[in-house]
């Protein structure tokens, strides 16, 4: 079985490997330096914009891709100027920058890195005129969006953690494969999205089983430390990456229906895809909840992840919690990386390993081994990462919530709804 599923896998990879990059590429093969950036247009990518470079005497012009990425070959460091052509722009569509008279100019130079970046941010003509609170109220439900997709993948890692006491830094790569077996069926296949979704998601529960039987369950038999177990996390979270990047690329992948119009809600602006998502996420945690609460099986599990000797002494079957566990997490891993994929928006070989920290941070801050904590956690990172753009740069927002995870455990180091527990 497990070679079968193998197998499979191995040719759905293969089958991708060869699949066109979306990002608008000049001249890459002919000069030894790069000027690349991103198109984006109210935080989503924006293709067809045609861009100009020159500098030493060297002129290119480029058009940015379906991800609104775009990279030039250009023949020698030095001083280059990248020039947006507005009249590519969608009607009613301007480059705002109110400290700059000329924002569809960027100034760059190519250094001793070799390449320069130079990206390009666009929004409707009266954006500028938004008040604070209806940004206020955007960043919100966007926060809730991020934390309710965060919290599928960290309510999985929390109940492996519980189960077995392992941290996973192989979930990740659990996340990025749901999203890239959404983007195989769904793109490569051509099969319609809501069956792609469903097989990638069942895929992904095979792959969380697969894991456990073929790695862990091996080296919990044989009494490995859950030390030695987190490093071998690492290096399975490392050779996953690299083999999704082999066979994938490293290019970025639109899902089909991404960046689609905003839809007007009263105050609130979402997307149809936005609303399926908070949709969808909210009843799956609400399935979530009441296996854990009302089901046989879920009861099990919260007695496992209470303890596990005791959950054994008392005739329940540890390894078959386990295994459940896994294939549930596996499951709600792969749902939340093609949650994740439409909010970046995009597929990419590394786009897990994007929110590892966030997730370990949600799992931490509700309380290590709470699947209600890591729901907790989720949202308050969610809310908090994108809440802090209003006064952070945008680059600096991830930092931001592990600041305020290092804040809420220095005052409750046992998390929002964690216990307390003696040690010795």
């Amino acid at each position: 079985m497990l070679a079968a599923f193998f197998a499979v896998l191995v040719a759905l990879l293969t089958a991708v490997g060869s699949a066109p990059a979306s990002a608008d590429e000049v001249g890459l093969d002919d000069y030894d330096f790069k000027v690349s950036g991103l198109v984006e247009l109210n935080d989503k990518p924006l293709s067809g914009v045609q861009l100009v470079v020159e500098g030493s005497g060297f002129k290119v012009e480029v058009e940015s891709g379906d991800d609104g990425r775009w990279a030039v070959g250009v023949p020698e460091k030095g001083d280059y100027t990248v020039t947006l052509n507005e009249e590519t722009l969608p009607e009613g569509i301007a480059v705002i920058d109110p400290e700059d008279e000329t924002p569809n100019v960027r100034e760059i130079t190519v250094g001793q890195s070799g390449s320069a970046v130079a990206n390009f941010f666009i929004g409707k003509g009266e954006r500028n005129t938004v008040s604070f609170a209806q940004q206020l109220l955007d960043r919100v439900i966007n926060g809730l969006n991020f934390g309710l997709l965060l919290a599928l993948a960290a309510i999985g890692l929390s109940l492996i953690f519980g189960t077995t006491g392992l941290n996973n830094f192989a979930h990740a790569e659990m996340v990025t494969f749901g999203a890239l077996m959404a983007l195989t069926f769904a793109v490569q296949l051509a099969l319609p999205l809501w069956l792609a979704i469903i097989i990638a998601i069942v895929l992904s529960a095979g792959f969380g089983f697969t894991l456990d039987a073929a790695i862990w369950k091996p080296l919990r038999r044989k009494g490995v430390g859950l030390i030695p177990m987190m490093i071998v996390s690492i290096g399975l979270s490392l050779a996953l990456r690299y083999t999704f990047q082999l066979f994938y690329g490293g290019e970025i992948r639109q899902l089909p229906f991404a960046g689609m119009a905003d839809l007007k809600l009263g105050p609130i602006s979402l997307s149809p895809i936005d609303l399926a998502s908070m949709a969808i996420s909210l009843v799956v945690l609400a399935g979530v909840a009441f296996f854990l609460l009302r089901t046989r099986i879920g009861k099990a599990t919260r007695a496992v992840s209470d303890n596990p000797s005791l959950a054994s002494a008392s005739g329940i079957d540890v390894d078959r919690v386990i295994r459940i566990v896994w294939i549930v997490g596996g499951a709600l891993a792969g749902l939340s990386g093609i949650l994740w994929a439409y909010f970046r928006p995009g597929v990419s070989w590394d786009m897990g390993f994007q929110i590892l920290l966030l997730i370990f941070a949600a799992v931490t801050l509700g309380g290590l081994g709470t699947a209600f904590g890591a729901l907790v956690g989720s949202l308050i990172v969610g809310l908090f990462v994108e809440i802090s753009t209003l006064w952070l740069p945008s680059d600096m927002k991830y930092a931001g919530a592990l600041v305020i995870l290092i804040l809420v455990l220095l005052f409750r180091p046992q998390g929002v709804l964690g216990r307390k527990e003696r040690i010795g």
